[in-house]
């Protein structure tokens, strides 16, 4: 299935049923009297959330989606059906905003949470709710309200603990398949990954954490170069992001420094406080260089971005130094979700 993290629908709650006028005209009871039935509700336009949808691929070509009117009132006191109500579901980590206003609509981020998008229209009022002593025989009813109409804009923010970021080619998706069951593509070209994957990491029997692979981030992704800033929204829910550089690149010309400050500056302009986000260098590849060359080539790295936080020395192909990074994470998680608390 294709993978689709945005789409722009169109939601339209139905009217209610009009009030009726009638009066009870049966052969034995003379001057009956108001006898007309109130208008039905009509239908509301509601969201939930499903972690068994991993997507927003319906709702590129669905984009209108519109509720039933309610049904008009009748002779007798007989109300009119209430018409039935719509329920649209997303993937869990969907966000709702109105397209005109920007205003939030919903962040449904658990599994079954529920969203009113366009509230349905209220029934009229029959005439027998307007006999009174001195209007016997009222003729009058109100007609139904009108449902709201809305355009929204969905937008898919993953749920991961933990997030990538680096060059294409940096290794993510080799380190996501060694420290997980997700198998991401992985290749010897730039883009491999063309949109997110999600894999769970198992530290122990009841500790572990999610990781998202992102599609690589180049200089002028602000501008769109590459594949732009497009899938750097799956990382604004993280709580730690992993920046992997790749000290052997594949260009003899490149600078793993000067490639690893393009990227937080690209960071920065998308989000600020996504820049702020704690974040740790991951130097990979280092089955490539001999041992001799390695410390160097590391404190070059780490002396050209001034670099203070924490860095770790992996090899994702080989597995070294990952169970070391992969400990690290988990404490560092489990002591801000104990802050948090």
């Amino acid at each position: 299935m294709k993978f689709i993290d945005e789409a722009k629908i169109e939601v339209h709650a139905g009217r209610g049923g009009n009030g009726a006028v009638s009066f009870r005209r049966e052969k034995y009871i003379p001057r009956g009297g108001p006898d007309g039935g109130d208008g039905g509700r009509g239908g509301s336009v509601y969201a939930t959330a499903d972690r068994n949808i991993n997507t927003l691929v319906e709702y590129r070509y669905a984009r209108i989606h519109r509720a039933k009117n309610g049904q008009g009132g009748m002779g007798k006191q007989c109300n009119g059906k209430s018409a039935e109500d719509v329920v649209l579901r997303v993937p869990v980590g969907t966000v709702i905003t109105d397209a005109e206003t920007g205003a939030l609509i919903a962040d449904l981020t658990m599994h079954e949470q529920i969203a009113l998008l366009a509230q349905g229209g209220r029934g009229g009022m029959g005439n027998v709710n307007f006999k009174s002593s001195t209007n016997r025989a009222p003729r009058n009813a109100t007609p139904g309200a009108e449902g709201e109409s809305r355009e929204l804009r969905l937008e898919l923010k993953v749920l991961a603990d933990v997030g990538l970021l680096g060059m294409p080619n940096a290794g993510k998706s080799t380190l996501i398949r060694s420290v997980s069951s997700a198998r991401p593509k992985v290749a010897d070209y730039p883009f491999t990954t063309l949109h997110p994957h999600l894999g769970v990491v198992r530290v122990g029997i009841d500790r572990s954490f999610v990781i998202a692979d992102t599609p690589g981030l180049i200089k002028g992704a602000a501008e769109g170069a590459g594949l732009g800033h497009q899938f750097l929204r799956h990382l604004t829910r993280t709580r730690l992001l992993l920046h992997l550089i790749d000290l052997v690149p594949p260009d003899p010309n490149a600078d793993p420094g000067r490639d690893a400050r393009a990227i937080a500056t690209e960071l920065k302009k998308y989000d600020a406080a996504l820049y702020r986000k704690p974040r740790w260098l991951v130097l990979n590849k280092i089955d490539l260089l001999p041992p001799d060359e390695l410390e160097a080539a590391a404190h070059r790295v780490l002396k050209g971005l001034r670099w203070r936080g924490p860095s770790f020395l992996i090899s994702a192909i080989t597995g070294e130094g990952c169970k070391e990074l992969v400990g690290a994470v988990m404490t560092h998680l489990e002591t801000s979700r104990a802050k948090e608390a």
